[in-house]
């Protein structure tokens, strides 16, 4: 990727915030794929900061253990055993596995969640329509230093689960808290692998993808928007709103659109800027 030289030297000391989810997660040769290109973005300056989403595994726990399975508006609906298991799930195998295998690329790596260093406070959320989803909560402060002091050294796989300030542990939906965290650091870019083109206008239709859009364009659109999508463009505009200068929804299916999306001028996906 020769045009890619160029974009390189201006990425140099920035910080890009990886959601990390959906097939990219889910397939082999995609989960070396994406532990070869996040080293690779360490190497030449950058600064990755790695947030799983881990949704298919936390619902695949939670059907073992005979628990409910609901979402409103893609938010999971949380009660304390919910949480358990997200915790278990995010904390003590998805960020484990990340962390190993980054260090078997050859880039120690460093697992959090919102409970480290009080990374995260959060509060209790509704959905946007209004409906009680339990124990989901909405980041209301980050600590930025404890994610600065280990990236320093280390690449960030940070576990989307938090506390509020009498100690209840929620569950935090991953794309919110991407965007909070690259809010909080003042990221240059939000990028969310996912297992669609990018934001469609028709959901059903893959050639309706989007390939650039205001934050405005998009906060318009939200309440027409549905499922998992919504989270995502919530996120991506709440981060342009903090600080952050673009945010990117990309098609995680296949090999490098990581670096595609970082480092090459046609990009792919949908590009969200202020």
């Amino acid at each position: 990727m020769p045009e890619a030289l160029p974009s390189v030297r201006a990425f140099h000391g920035k910080t890009v915030v990886i959601t990390y989810g959906g097939a990219a997660m889910e397939d082999r040769a995609l989960r070396e794929y994406f532990a070869r290109d996040v080293l690779l973005l360490k190497h030449v300056g950058l600064n990755p900061i790695v947030v799983p989403a881990g949704g298919p595994e936390i619902t695949d726990y939670m059907d073992r253990l005979g628990l409910t399975v609901e979402f409103v508006d893609g938010l999971r609906v949380s009660n304390p055993a919910t949480v358990e298991v997200a915790k278990m799930v995010l904390i003590g195998k998805v960020n484990k596995d990340i962390v190993l295998r980054l260090g078997r690329h050859g880039q120690p790596a460093v697992g959090l969640s919102g409970d480290d260093g009080l990374l995260f406070r959060v509060a209790r959320q509704t959905a946007p329509g209004g409906q009680d989803i339990g124990f989901v909560g909405r980041i209301d402060q980050v600590d930025e230093d404890v994610i600065k002091h280990v990236a320093e050294d280390y690449i960030p796989v940070v576990a989307s689960v938090g506390a509020d300030r009498e100690g209840v542990s929620h569950n935090i939906n991953a794309d919110e808290a991407a965007g909070a965290v690259a809010g909080a650091m003042g990221a240059y870019k939000l990028m969310f692998l996912t297992d669609v083109e990018g934001w469609l206008r028709e959901p059903d239709d893959p050639a309706s993808v989007v390939s650039e859009a205001s934050a405005a364009e998009v906060r318009g659109a939200l309440a027409s928007i549905g499922g998992g999508m919504r989270p995502k463009l919530q996120a991506c505009v709440d981060a342009i709103d903090a600080g952050v200068t673009f945010a990117h929804i990309v098609d995680g299916r296949a090999p490098r659109t990581l670096l595609l999306e970082l480092f090459t001028d046609a990009g792919i996906g949908t590009k969200i800027r202020a």
